[in-house]
């Protein structure tokens, strides 16, 4: 039964997808009437690929300057000097290329060229034990182009997050305005990426892709591209192992679009059931202290726990899950443990870890990474984890 209460948004931009996809470049840097293009990428992209010639070579004097160190976790100190650098370049349009971290510091070097108020002011605000607060960014932003290297659903959002280096904090940005004019999924640059960074992307979009299976009240707008995007994540991550198909990349870029179509739609990704939005929290903190693990490594490890634990608070969602996957003849009590076994079987198909310990990090913080966890608008906009820290704790371990 559909719900037919609900609100929907649509962002214009333009989507350039395959082959020689990067020539229309030019053509969008003239469209938004560039003359000062400022790329923003990591080292890896600058040093070790052909993408930053080639991006010179079609943009010529449009290119007005670079910075190449946006760094893994998106570090303040990394934005803030990429900031100062496409200030001085007297840059009027942001070209971000990369993955998510470069994806996200794109958007917020456009924010902090744009707002007057310090840093602290501009991000989400944690007041006590009441709901989050994200403070409204009214200033004109520069039109921003995302050609990607590997998928990620970063692409097209409007939320941003960076760490701060001396508490390893997440730090959210949320403006609207930041979302990009246009999306470049070109063949040979998403070739670029290595296999274990599009691996950590497949396991991420794939399991987000089977938690939104268990939506229990959906708007008429939002199953087709739920039910595709898990298609195209589950035929494309037993396929990414072959470094010169660009197909499976395509297919992954185009699942995550369209787990944000669904988003905008008014889908409800985050805020479905309790796995799902534990898992996130968790996972996300485990980044921000551990810098040397992914994101998928982060749900492979604690995805399995965290169904165990708190499935059976949303079985009608659990129960959908289960049929999607085709497990069959489960009693009720039982679903999400043999939820946990498959997405686990999947992620050990793909050699990642599927328990803390295997990650090589240390044990005794793992209070640090609940601490953190307790403070994610996208997971917990309403604060509501605060009475649940005892539980999360028991998660972290029990994931060990």
């Amino acid at each position: 039964m559909y719900r037919y209460d609900f609100r929907a948004t649509g962002y214009p931009f333009r989507l350039y997808s395959g082959k020689d996809a990067l020539e229309k470049l030019p053509d969008e840097v003239e469209r938004n009437r560039a003359r000062r293009a400022f790329v923003v990428c990591g080292r890896t992209v600058s040093r070790t690929t052909p993408l930053i010639s080639r991006i010179r070579h079609l943009l010529g004097e449009r290119l007005g300057g670079l910075f190449d160190e946006i760094d893994k976790d998106t570090s303040r100190s990394s934005v803030m000097r990429a900031t100062e650098a496409a200030r001085s370049a007297q840059a009027d349009l942001v070209i971000g290329i990369g993955a998510g971290s470069v994806i996200q510091g794109a958007r917020i070097v456009t924010i902090l060229l744009a707002e007057k108020r310090p840093v602290e002011a501009l991000v989400t605000q944690y007041p006590g034990d009441g709901p989050a607060v994200s403070p409204k960014l009214l200033e004109p932003k520069l039109p921003i182009i995302n050609v990607l290297t590997a998928p990620t659903t970063a692409q097209n959002r409007a939320g941003s997050r960076m760490k701060d280096d001396a508490t390893a904090r997440g730090m959210e940005f949320f403006d609207p305005k930041t979302r990009p004019v246009a999306i470049f999924w070109d063949s040979d640059a998403l070739l670029t990426a290595p296999l274990q960074l599009i691996r950590t992307g497949a396991a991420t979009i794939w399991c987000r892709a089977v938690m939104n299976l268990g939506a229990v009240s959906d708007n008429p707008l939002v199953e087709g591209d739920r039910l595709q995007s898990y298609r195209l994540a589950a035929g494309a991550i037993v396929r990414i192992a072959d470094p010169a198909d660009p197909a499976p990349r395509l297919d992954l870029c185009a699942a995550t679009l369209l787990q944000n179509r669904e988003s905008d739609d008014g889908g409800e990704q985050f805020a479905r059931h309790w796995a799902m939005r534990v898992a996130y929290a968790l996972s996300t903190a485990l980044i921000s202290v551990f810098s040397e693990v992914g994101q998928g490594e982060g749900y492979s490890t604690l995805m399995g726990t965290t169904l165990r634990r708190l499935g059976n608070r949303d079985p009608e969602a659990m129960a959908r899950i289960c049929a999607a996957l085709g497990v069959d003849g489960v009693a009720p009590a039982e679903v999400p443990a043999r939820i946990a076994d498959r997405m686990e079987a999947v992620f050990r198909s793909l050699g990642m870890p599927t328990r803390l310990s295997e990650l090589g990090i240390a044990r005794e913080r793992l209070p640090q990474v609940l601490e953190l966890s307790l403070r994610n608008f996208n997971a917990d906009p309403k604060r509501e984890f605060l009475r649940e820290r005892g539980l999360l704790s028991e998660i972290l371990q029990s994931a060990w």
